[in-house]
C-alpha cells in the first residue's frame, strides 16, 4: 500500500507559531525525508467557510496568506502538491455520499465538533455544513486515499469518525477506501503552544499569537509583554516554570545551540529553570532570551517570504496546478466510489445490456 500524507488549514487568517510547532515543521521533516509516495496539502476554505459564511471575503483574503506561510516555512511544491480545497469538485461528491452512512447522534458525540460548537456560541443555530464537518473531512482524505494524516491532539476524534466511515463504506459496497493513521507531532509540548496571554491556546479569534509574517519589532513587543508567573514579583522570589508560557515556548524552541550563542552563563534549559524555581533571576532576561530564539527560527521564514512576496504570479501558478492535480487524483477516487455503489450508470455497460434485454419484443 502507498504512504500517502494529507494534510491542511483553513484559510481564516495568517499562520502563527502555534501552527509551526504543532504542524508545519513536521511537515517540512515529511516532506525531506521522502518516506511517503505523494503529499497534499490542503487550503480548506470550503471548511473555512461553514462558520464563516457570511464573511467570504475573508477567506477570499487569507487564500494567498496561507499559501505564503506555506511556502515561507520551506514547503516545495515540487515535493508536495498544494491545493485549495474548493477546487477540488469531487470532495463535495464524496461528503454527499457519505452523509448516508453516519447518524445525527453519531455527529453530535464527536468531542471535536461539540467543543468547537461551544467555542463559537452556536448553542441551536448549528450551521449543517459545520455540524456535518466530520464528514467533509473524512472526504478530504479519502478523495487521496491518504493514511498518514499529521493531526494536532483535538483532531483525534475527527480521524476515528473517518475511520467509522471508511470502514462502514468498504463493509457496504466494496473495499475501495483507505482508513486513515493520525500522526501527533513526536514533541508533546508542541500539541498545543500557549497564546502570549496565558491562554490554554494561541489562538487567531483571541489576538495571542506571534505570526510568521510578523517583523522583528512585532515580535519583540508581543513577547516581552508575554504573561508569565504571577506570583513572581520581584527578581528574588521563587517562580514556576511548568505553566509559565515563556518556558514553555523555551522548551519546545530552545536548543542548548541557543544558549551557547545567546546566553552562555546558561549551558541548558535545566539550568535556566532551577535559577528561576529558586529566584533571583527577572522575567525580562528570560523575554530577551526568548526573543532571541523566535528571531533564530523566524528569520529564514520572513527570508523565503519576501521572496515569495515578489513572485505572486508564481505561486498562484503553483495553487492552480496543485488543485489541478488534486482533481485528477479525487475525480479517480469518485469514480471508484461511484462504481461501488452501483451509481456509475453510464459507464456501466452491463447495465445498458440487462434494461436491453429486459424490453426485448
Amino acid at each position: 500500500m502507498k504512504n500517502i500524507i494529507l494534510t491542511g488549514d483553513r484559510p481564516t487568517g495568517r499562520l502563527h507559531l502555534g501552527h509551526y510547532v504543532g504542524s508545519l515543521q513536521n511537515r517540512v521533516k515529511l516532506q525531506n525525508e521522502s518516506h511517503y509516495d505523494e503529499m497534499f496539502i490542503m487550503i480548506a476554505d470550503a471548511q473555512a467557510l461553514t462558520d464563516n459564511a457570511d464573511y467570504p471575503e475573508k477567506i477570499r483574503e487569507n487564500i494567498l496568506e496561507v499559501a505564503l506561510d506555506y511556502l515561507s516555512v520551506g514547503l516545495d511544491p515540487k515535493k508536495v502538491t498544494l491545493f485549495i480545497q474548493s477546487e477540488v469538485s469531487a470532495l463535495t461528491e464524496l461528503t454527499f455520499f457519505y452523509s448516508n452512512l453516519v447518524t445525527v447522534s453519531r455527529l453530535q458525540r464527536n468531542p471535536t465538533v461539540k467543543n468547537e460548537i461551544k467555542l463559537r456560541n452556536f448553542e441551536a443555530n448549528i450551521p449543517v455544513g459545520f455540524f456535518t464537518y466530520p464528514i467533509s473531512q473524512t472526504a478530504d482524505i479519502t478523495a487521496f486515499k491518504a493514511n498518514i494524516v499529521p493531526v494536532g491532539e483535538d483532531q483525534l476524534p475527527m480521524i476515528e469518525q473517518a475511520r467509522e466511515i471508511v470502514r462502514s463504506f468498504n463493509r457496504t459496497y466494496s473495499e475501495v477506501l483507505v482508513e486513515p493513521n493520525a500522526v501527533l507531532p513526536k514533541n508533546e509540548l508542541a500539541l498545543r503552544l500557549p497564546g502570549t496571554d496565558g491562554n490554554a491556546k494561541m489562538s487567531k479569534s483571541l489576538g495571542n499569537c506571534i505570526y510568521l509574517a510578523d517583523d522583528t519589532e512585532t515580535v519583540r513587543k508581543k513577547v516581552m509583554g508575554m504573561y508569565t508567573d504571577p506570583n513572581h514579583i520581584r527578581v528574588e522570589d521563587p517562580g514556576n516554570t511548568k505553566d509559565n508560557p515563556v518556558f514553555i515556548y523555551l522548551d519546545v524552541l530552545a536548543s542548548d545551540e541557543d544558549f551557547q550563542k545567546f546566553l552562555p552563563e546558561y549551558k541548558n534549559l535545566e539550568e535556566l529553570k532551577a535559577h528561576y524555581e529558586k529566584g533571583g533571576l527577572g522575567d525580562v532576561k528570560i523575554k530577551k532570551f526568548l526573543f532571541q530564539v523566535i528571531e533564530r527560527v523566524l528569520e529564514p521564514i520572513r527570508e523565503r517570504r519576501k521572496y515569495y512576496e515578489q513572485r505572486i504570479d508564481e505561486v498562484w501558478d503553483i495553487l492552480k496546478n496543485g488543485s489541478k492535480h488534486a482533481s485528477e487524483i479525487a475525480n479517480g477516487t469518485l469514480k471508484e466510489v461511484k462504481s461501488a455503489m452501483k451509481i456509475n450508470y453510464f459507464e456501466d455497460e452491463e447495465l445498458l445490456k440487462k434494461y436491453q434485454e429486459r424490453y426485448k419484443d
